[in-house]
């Protein structure tokens, strides 16, 4: 009887692992629907936390091509579904389980592949994305600039190098070599 609904609920729950690039399994036992709420706030407009039911969750994963998260659907289950940076709900999510130890990571998929606690926990000890790209344009930035000084310094360093031997061969210094070379030969 309640087989249309569950499929329905199925293909809901593989859509959105499907539109997400990132999955985040918690446990929230514990957890009152205030916390919830507080915790759906914090995690903004780029991730959706839901309480899913496992066994659901679980085929909806296998039918997205996520078989890697089977271990992790035991308890109470609460997945976020990432659509924007995954950095900044991973840090939404630390935070929030040290303000809160009934929250517990599970683990997680990021692009397909999967992630324990401690490597979401590693994610969120990353730079936001923004921070990341405005040091990937320093240092492209910086980049051409040293090249340049590079390639001005070549041309000035062999002036220096040629002026320091037109000294040498104007002081006598390196026309004496010359001499010896020939008396070597007509022996």
């Amino acid at each position: 009887m309640a087989r249309p609904d569950k499929a329905a609920d199925v293909a809901q729950i593989t859509d959105k692992f499907r539109a997400s690039n990132a999955a985040v399994l918690t446990e929230y036992r514990g957890l009152t629907v205030k916390q919830l709420k507080t915790l759906r706030r914090s995690l903004g407009e780029n991730a959706e936390y839901a309480v899913v039911k496992n066994t659901l969750t679980k085929i909806a994963a296998n039918e997205a091509g996520i078989d890697t998260l089977d271990d992790l659907f035991a308890g109470p289950t609460a997945v976020a579904f990432v659509t924007g940076d995954p950095v900044e709900s991973a840090k939404a999510l630390r935070d929030f389980a040290k303000e809160n130890p009934a929250l517990v990571i599970k683990g997680g998929v990021l692009d397909g592949k999967a992630l324990s606690a401690d490597e979401i926990k590693k994610l969120a000890d990353l730079e936001s994305r923004e921070v990341l790209l405005a040091k990937l344009a320093g240092a492209m930035k910086a980049k051409p600039s040293q090249a340049a000084a590079l390639f001005q310094a070549l041309p000035s360093k062999l002036v220096r190098t040629v002026d320091a031997l037109r000294e040498k061969v104007e002081q006598g210094g390196a026309g004496t070599p010359a001499p010896a070379a020939e008396d070597a030969a007509a022996e």
